[in-house]
């Protein structure tokens, strides 16, 4: 009997005990829906930092990862254009060349018959322009007919427009007629100005005309870095500012570049898109194939910025404590975009001039 009163009074003892606690919490606060009202008297009230919310100038900045590529039109790979043997090199790697500066020369039978094609064309060509001429001096005479100034007239086409294809052959392989003497020796030369960062000509070696390149020509004072922004992050490329990259081997030092290109697909896999920054590289301190870090910036624009200790979370929701006055606070869901430093982009939730819990808002996490 005794223990059974001993059992007893510990229950009401423990009951007294939770109410007196839930008593409390409901002195210190009360919950209707979203809205929330601290007691004038709890030592929650003093603990709240009531603010303003404000605009000011923000920069929008964001990072990615990027490599450096050679400009396709400032670089070329040369090959043969025929298949034969190399006589001559004129280069060494590191050197400089002009556009049109001889590369190497090469003994091709190919090459030679091209050459013959030309000289025969052309002298078949200058054969029916004679014959042309004649043929309208003897109609304009009356001794021949206008049956044979026609025929003349057709072959000349067909031996002129002969002559074209093989001046056409000739043109797409660098040769200048003018200084094409038959039986010597193709040069192949430079279709760029830059500086040569491949050779592997040896004098000897016999060259198919499918061969891969022996030689590459590059144009590196200014180079492209190939950024990859992130789908969520596009609608700011229209506003940046400045682009800043920094690579692994020049820690200490950044490149400015500016936006060349931002390329019209998105790549399905990353959710990205390619973004090229074009950038001055005389000092050839950013070599192609490097691995870059891409800094923008966008244009400073006036954005509301709170404290991001302000922002409670509550399972994917933000949400701020907005104040109505007399200790009544409403929990308003908001949009954050970025970071800066200490403080939150508000994009959406908040407007200028409405005052807020900039501090001590977690005190009421778990109010519900």
């Amino acid at each position: 009997m005794k223990y059974i009163y001993l059992l007893c009074l510990t229950g009401m003892m423990c009951y007294a005990c939770t109410g007196q606690q839930k008593e409390q919490e409901n002195q210190e606060f009360s919950v209707s829906g979203d809205t929330i009202v601290v007691s004038s008297e709890s030592p929650i009230a003093k603990k709240l930092k009531i603010s303003e919310v404000q605009k000011e100038l923000h920069e929008t900045t964001f990072t990615v990862s990027g490599i450096v590529k050679a400009i396709p039109n400032h670089y070329a790979e040369i090959a043969s254009p025929f298949a034969g043997r190399v006589t001559r090199s004129f280069i060494r790697l590191g050197q400089k060349v002009d556009k049109g500066s001889p590369l190497f020369e090469i003994s091709s039978p190919d090459f030679f018959e091209t050459g013959k094609v030309y000289y025969q064309a052309k002298q078949e060509m200058e054969l029916a322009s004679k014959n042309l001429r004649r043929e309208q001096d003897l109609y304009a005479h009356k001794v021949s007919a206008q049956k044979e100034v026609e025929e003349a007239e057709v072959n000349y086409e067909l031996k002129k427009k002969d002559y074209e294809n093989a001046l056409a052959a000739l043109k797409v392989f660098q040769i200048e007629p003018d200084q094409l003497v038959l039986g010597q020796p193709m040069i192949v030369r430079s279709p760029i100005s830059g500086e040569i960062v491949k050779n592997n000509i040896v004098i000897g070696q016999f060259m198919k005309d499918d061969a891969d390149p022996v030689a590459v020509v590059a144009d590196l004072n200014e180079v492209w870095v190939a950024a990859n922004v992130k789908e969520k992050d596009m609608s700011l490329l229209s506003s940046l500012k400045k682009v800043e990259i920094s690579l692994v081997s020049q820690s200490n030092q950044t490149f400015s570049g500016t936006i060349y290109h931002i390329n019209e697909m998105l790549d399905e896999d990353t959710r990205s898109v390619e973004v090229l920054v074009a950038c001055d590289n005389k000092e050839r301190l950013m070599k192609p194939a490097m691995y870059a870090t891409v800094k923008l910036t966008d244009e400073p624009a006036e954005s509301i910025l709170i404290p991001t200790s302000a922002i409670l979370q509550e399972e994917e929701q933000a949400y701020v404590l907005v104040s109505s006055g007399n200790n009544k606070f409403l929990k308003r869901k908001v949009e954050t975009s970025a970071t800066d430093g200490d403080k939150s982009v508000i994009t959406s939730g908040l407007q200028s001039g409405e005052k807020y819990v900039s501090d001590g808002a977690f005190y009421l996490l778990n109010a519900n």
